[in-house]
């Protein structure tokens, strides 16, 4: 049995909270709705969680949640300054309490949802206030929060595989260089002395070899430092550049196997967002021009660009994609289904999911692949190292004995 805190919505429409024991997660679900409440959020309570501190970076995962509370609220029949209200009293971090509390004083003087959340679009994600100003138009705002929740916890989700999965080979790369610089600038140097008073072509090339990059680290450690720093800062100022940023997103969609996993992320991120977006009521021009937002690859986000505007002029969606060949031969088919079908928006949810699948299987591949290729390249240069030097001592050995 495992202890679970949660936010839920009583018989009498009030806000109650409180802990559960269940066995999971959807057992909690089910006492609560057994008791007559509508569950709000339910969550396991972690140990040492840090709050985050006055005026810090608000939590996107934060942000998910109030939309999702207004969703619930909101199709449970409350008010919406109602349901404004019991959010901004279940939030802690005193930033994001203080910005609801603008945006419900906002809806209470007549306002729109939709342009209240728009006057604080540093905090909330673009594309809240297109899909909370079709929920307003269509009459299903409760829906259309829930559905945007929805999508920002996907997305969060897809941001927090991405980020563990590339942990791992960054860390050991570090380690790697670390290893690497501490032979060079510690360990070698303790030989020098013995290896100084050796005879001229006694050394084998190795351990010269070694010595002389121990030396040559020493000696030039701050110029290598400069010169590093000097291409990082080079290479910033020309990635900063339109034709520079251009390029290397170009190129980077170019590389074997890399080149596939970014453009399946990006393709996720995009349908994701154009198919939330949609089936929310929002024009597709419209979506299109949002959901391109979310597309971080200059060139694939041009490419969009140049959709968007065919589309606008009353043209189809499948055909000008297919010909600019930036997404994956998988979304074509499921946009050109959509598009027959008129079921473009559901079509597009399920491609996000289809390929959300094949990144983990590929980022998985990645991981199996990069993991064992640096510890086995970090043995083998350390190994080299130690053989190095080892060679030479055995090599004074030998000097020794047929002296």
């Amino acid at each position: 049995m495992a202890t679970f805190q949660y936010r839920a919505l009583a018989a009498s429409g009030a806000a109650v909270s409180g802990q559960i024991e269940a066995a999971s997660h959807a057992d909690a679900v089910g006492s609560l709705r057994k008791a007559g409440m509508r569950p709000i959020e339910i969550a396991e309570p972690k140990a040492g969680a840090a709050r985050t501190k006055r005026g810090g970076k608000t939590p996107a995962r934060l942000i998910t949640n109030v939309f999702a509370e207004l969703g619930v609220l909101l199709q449970a029949g409350l008010p919406l300054d109602r349901a404004l209200a019991i959010a901004v009293e279940n939030v802690e971090q005193p930033p994001l309490r203080a910005r609801l509390a603008d945006v419900l004083a906002a809806v209470r003087e007549g306002k729109p949802l939709s342009a209240a959340l728009s006057a604080h679009s540093d905090l909330f994600p673009g594309l809240a206030p297109a899909m909370t100003e079709a929920g307003e138009a269509n009459g299903k705002l409760g829906e259309a929060l829930a559905r945007l929740a929805q999508m920002l916890e996907q997305a969060d989700e897809q941001r927090r595989q991405i980020g563990s999965a590339m942990t791992y080979p960054i860390a050991l790369g570090v380690i790697a260089l670390g290893v690497i610089l501490l032979m060079l600038l510690f360990v070698v140097p303790q030989f020098e002395g013995l290896f100084a008073s050796a005879p001229p072509g006694k050394l084998p090339a190795a351990s010269l070899f070694v010595m002389g990059a121990s030396q040559f680290v020493r000696a030039n450690g701050l110029i290598i430092l400069a010169v590093l720093a000097g291409a990082g800062f080079a290479a910033r100022t020309a990635l900063a550049r339109p034709g520079g940023a251009a390029w290397l997103d170009r190129t980077i969609l170019d590389v074997p196997q890399i080149g596939v996993l970014v453009r399946n992320i990006e393709t996720v991120r995009f349908a994701r967002s154009l198919g939330a977006l949609i089936e929310g009521g929002v024009p597709l021009p419209n979506a299109l021009a949002l959901a391109r937002r979310t597309v971080t690859n200059g060139h694939m986000s041009a490419a969009i660009g140049e959709v968007t505007d065919i589309v606008r002029q009353g043209g189809g969606l499948a055909a000008p994609l297919a010909e600019r060949r930036v997404l994956p031969t998988m979304a074509l088919s499921f946009i050109r289904t959509g598009e027959e079908t008129s079921q473009l928006g559901p079509m597009l949810a399920r491609l996000s999911t289809v390929l959300d699948r094949d990144v983990k299987v590929r980022l998985e591949r990645v991981i199996a692949v990069a993991t064992p290729v640096i510890v086995v390249s970090l043995g083998v240069l350390v190994a080299a190292m130690v053989a190095s030097i080892m060679s030479a001592i055995l090599g004074f050995n030998d000097l020794a004995v047929a002296q």
